[in-house]
C-alpha cells in the first residue's frame, strides 16, 4: 500500500500519569466512543512531568485490560522498551494481548488489535528504579536490533499464533542505526520533530529501505503532534507522507475537547483522497 493510498488515521497517547485507573479506562473508552483510531499508552514507571512521584501504571497489564475494555480502536504503547522484558515473554505477552483483543467466538474468532510499538528506552529514573543496565544509546540500540528478530521468531513458534500480522511500529529517529531497524522490521514508523526534521528524516528512512531492497511504501509514517496545534498545520507532514497523527493527552482529566477538530480534518483527507 502506497502513501496516498493510505488512510489518514488519528491516535491518543492516553499518558499512564497522574490519574487513577478508572479515568485512564474512561479516556479510552471515549477515545474509541468518539472515532478515534489508536490508543496508545507509554511504557515507563514512573511519570514524565509534573509531580515526579505522581500516580502512575504500568503499560502492559494496562493494555490487557483496554483490549477487554474496547472493541474497535486499536491499542499499543508508544513506544513499549525493550531493555524492560526478555523478548520471547514480550512476543508472548504481545501475542496474548492480541488475542484478548479479538473479542471473537470459539466458532468465528476476530481478528485482533494489537500495535507492537517498541523503541530502545531513554528515560534512566526507570532503570536505575527497577535495577536494569541504563549502559548507553547505542548499546540499547544494538540489543533493540538483536531482540526484534528474537521476538520475531517467537511469533512465528507461539501456540495459538497471532490472529494477524501483528503491526510492529518502532519509534526513533537516529540515521545510523535506529532507521535501519525500521527499515528491516517496522511496519510502521513514528518520527517527531517539525516538519523539515521530519522530511528528512523520512528521506533516510528511503535510503535505509532501498539499502536491503525493500519498498520504503511499505512503512507506515506516523509524526507526533502537539494536542493545542491547528489540525491544519498537519497538512505539511502529510504531504510529507505522514498518515498517523498521534496527540498525547494526560490526566488526570484527559481533556479531549480537542480530538473533534483533528478527526474532522482526517476524515475530510480521507474523502478527498477517496
Amino acid at each position: 500500500m502506497t502513501s496516498d493510498q493510505r488512510p489518514v488515521r488519528i491516535g491518543l497517547q492516553i499518558q499512564p500519569q497522574h490519574a487513577s485507573y478508572p479515568a485512564i479506562r474512561a479516556a479510552a473508552a471515549r477515545a474509541e466512543e468518539l472515532g478515534v483510531d489508536v490508543a496508545f499508552n507509554w511504557d515507563h514507571f514512573y511519570p514524565l512531568y509534573g509531580e515526579p512521584d505522581g500516580l502512575h501504571f504500568e503499560c502492559w497489564t494496562m493494555l490487557a485490560a483496554w483490549a477487554e475494555a474496547t472493541e474497535r480502536i486499536e491499542i499499543g504503547a508508544l513506544v513499549s522498551c525493550n531493555s524492560y522484558r526478555n523478548p520471547e515473554l514480550l512476543a508472548d505477552m504481545a501475542r496474548t494481548v492480541d488475542h484478548i483483543s479479538a473479542h471473537g467466538s470459539a466458532e468465528a474468532p476476530g481478528t485482533g488489535r494489537l500495535v507492537l510499538g517498541i523503541g530502545s528506552g531513554w528515560f534512566q529514573r526507570d532503570y536505575d528504579e527497577y535495577g536494569y543496565e541504563f549502559g548507553t544509546a547505542g548499546g540499547r540500540l544494538d540489543k533493540l536490533r538483536e531482540d526484534v528478530p528474537r521476538i520475531e521468531a517467537r511469533l512465528g513458534k507461539l501456540n495459538p499464533a497471532p490472529t494477524r500480522h501483528i503491526p510492529v511500529l518502532i519509534g526513533g529517529g537516529g540515521e545510523q542505526k535506529t532507521l535501519r531497524i525500521v527499515a528491516r522490521h517496522a511496519d510502521i514508523w513514528h518520527g517527531f520533530g517539525d516538519v523539515e526534521t521530519f522530511t528528512r528524516k523520512t528521506g533516510i528512512l528511503d535510503e535505509r529501505c532501498a539499502e536491503i531492497g525493500r519498498d520504503p511504501l511499505e512503512v507506515e509514517r506516523s509524526v507526533g503532534i502537539d494536542a493545542d496545534a491547528d489540525p491544519a498545520t498537519a497538512d505539511a507532514y502529510f504531504d510529507a507522507g505522514a498518515r498517523l497523527f498521534t496527540i498525547g493527552v494526560g490526566g488526570p482529566d484527559y481533556d479531549m475537547g480537542f480530538v473533534a477538530d483533528w478527526l474532522a480534518w482526517r476524515d475530510g483527507k480521507n474523502a478527498t483522497r477517496a
